[in-house]
C-alpha cells in the first residue's frame, strides 16, 4: 500500500472507534451511517474546517503542522502509539527523516555483546524493527529454541516463526494476543521505516500466506511495546509466563534488547532454572551474534 492508502485506512479505522458519546458530542437519533463519528465531527473536535480534514484524511498529511496533527490527535482520542504513528505517516507523506535512523550495519559491538551475555540469569535477546532476531544469551536462546530450528530461515524473525511455522501455536499460548502484537509492531515499524525494503519485502511474505496475518493487518493496529507479561509453552520445561522488559539500544538507533524475568523463589524463577539446566544437558551454546539481516 501507498503512504497516502495508509493514512486514509489508519485515519478512518481510529474514527470508527470513537462514538459520539465517548467524544462528548450528542448523538441525533439512531440512524448513523458510519460506526464511530462522521468526518465533520472530528473537524469539530480538532478545530479545522471540514474540507481540511476531508483532505487530511484522504492521505494528504504533507502539509499539516505538528498542531493540526495532535489536534487530530486528541480528537480521535489516540494512544501515544497511534499518535507517534499518525506523526510518522506525515513525515513519510512529507518526505521528511524518521524519527530514528536506520541501524548501522556490520556487528553488533562487542561492548553491547558482553551486557547481553552478562545476564545469566534472564533470557534476553537483542531484535530490530523487523523482529529479526541479531543477538541472544544463552537463556534467550534456549527460551526461543523453537524459533532456532536448524532449519528454519535465517536471521530468526519472530514474526515469519508466529505466521509459517505451524508448531507456533504451540508455543505462543495466548495466540490471539502474541498475532496482535507481533502485526502492531510491524505495523508500527512500517510508519518509521516506509522505505525499509526488507521490511515491505517481510509484509508481503506475510500478507501473501497467511489469513491470519492479512486480517490482523487490516486493521492498522500499533502499539508500544516497552513492559508487560508474556506466556510460551516451552517443549521442555512446559508453560511458562515471565515479566519482560524492552529497552532501546541509543547507540544502536532502531534496535531494541528484550530481557525476561521472574520474581526469586517464585514458580516462574524455578521453571528458569529449569530451562537453565535443559540447557546445560543439551550442550547448548550461546548465539554471539546470529546473522544480521540489515
Amino acid at each position: 500500500m501507498s503512504t497516502e492508502s495508509d493514512i486514509r485506512a489508519f485515519l478512518a479505522s481510529r474514527r470508527a472507534k470513537i462514538t459520539p458519546q465517548r467524544a462528548g458530542l450528542p448523538a441525533y437519533g439512531g440512524n448513523r451511517r458510519v460506526p464511530g463519528l462522521r468526518r465533520e465531527e472530528v473537524a469539530l473536535l480538532a478545530g479545522v474546517s471540514i474540507d481540511y480534514y476531508i483532505r487530511l484524511e484522504r492521505g494528504h498529511l504533507a502539509g499539516a503542522s505538528e498542531e493540526v496533527l495532535d489536534a487530530v490527535a486528541d480528537a480521535l482520542q489516540l494512544d501515544d502509539a497511534e499518535r507517534a504513528h499518525l506523526h510518522d505517516l506525515a513525515r513519510a507523506a512529507a518526505k521528511r527523516p524518521v524519527r530514528r535512523t536506520r541501524p548501522p550495519r556490520g556487528p553488533l559491538p562487542d561492548s553491547v555483546l558482553r551486557v547481553l551475555h552478562a545476564m545469566t540469569d534472564s533470557p534476553a535477546f537483542i531484535r530490530n524493527g523487523r523482529l529479526d532476531i541479531l543477538a541472544t544469551n544463552t537463556l534467550g536462546r534456549a527460551l526461543y529454541a523453537p524459533v532456532f530450528r536448524p532449519d528454519a530461515v535465517r536471521p530468526a524473525n519472530i514474526a515469519r516463526f508466529q505466521f509459517l511455522d505451524p508448531t507456533s501455536r504451540g508455543f505462543f499460548p495466548d495466540w490471539e494476543e502474541a498475532v496482535n502484537t507481533t502485526v502492531s509492531l510491524l505495523r508500527t515499524e512500517a510508519g518509521r521505516a516506509p522505505h525499509d525494503s526488507e521490511l515491505t519485502g517481510l509484509i508481503g511474505q506475510l500478507v501473501t500466506r497467511s489469513e491470519e496475518f492479512r486480517t490482523a493487518w487490516a486493521r492498522h493496529d500499533v502499539r508500544l511495546h516497552h513492559a508487560g507479561r508474556k506466556s510460551f509453552r516451552h517443549p521442555a520445561i512446559g508453560e511458562i509466563t515471565l515479566d519482560f522488559d524492552a529497552m532501546d539500544l541509543p547507540a544502536q538507533p532502531g534496535l531494541t534488547l528484550t530481557a525476561y524475568s521472574a520474581a526469586p523463589d517464585s514458580p516462574e524463577h524455578e521453571a528458569l532454572r529449569l530451562l537453565a539446566a535443559w540447557t546445560a544437558t543439551e550442550h547448548s551454546q550461546p548465539a554471539d551474534q546470529t546473522d544480521r539481516a540489515d
